[in-house]
């Protein structure tokens, strides 16, 4: 399994090209500053991912992974870094929204919840509040659970 490692600067447009052609939001990228690791295979990122933190939770983010390197385990490769991330970091609990991947979600231990019991500030996030519409799954995970 390749390397998951933490993106760097100069890594953000090859992050958003790739958010883009997956038609994942990105016109928040700059203002929220999410922290994102990826993937890179012979120089070029193929598979990325996000944490934006709100306190003790994180929003879990722009999950991508390049439509030709799919069904690889890079997606599972990429959360698993992020929930090390966040546990180093002293997250208790992540939480996403999703249009297509909730199934995937699901084999990772997150569970559909109410959008409106994410916490208040992640509510007002743009990715909440204007990006994800109001019909994509709101899912989360404790990882005090998985300590």
């Amino acid at each position: 399994m390749p390397e998951v490692l933490p993106a760097a600067a100069q890594d953000m447009v090859a992050i958003r090209a790739l958010l883009e052609r997956s038609g994942l939001p990105t016109s928040d990228l700059d203002s929220a500053r999410p922290d994102f690791v990826l993937i890179r295979e012979n120089g070029q990122v193929i598979a990325a991912g996000a944490l934006q933190r709100f306190g003790s939770s994180a929003l879990l983010r722009s999950l991508v992974v390049a439509p030709d390197r799919r069904e690889r385990g890079l997606g599972q490769a990429v959360v698993s870094e992020l929930e090390r991330v966040a546990r180093m970091a002293h997250i208790n609990q992540l939480i996403l929204l999703t249009q297509t991947a909730a199934e995937f979600f699901a084999h990772q231990d997150y569970r559909v919840i109410a959008r409106s019991s994410a916490p208040q500030d992640m509510q007002g996030s743009d990715e909440f509040r204007s990006l994800c519409p109001s019909s994509a799954t709101c899912m989360a995970k404790s990882l005090k659970d998985f300590a």
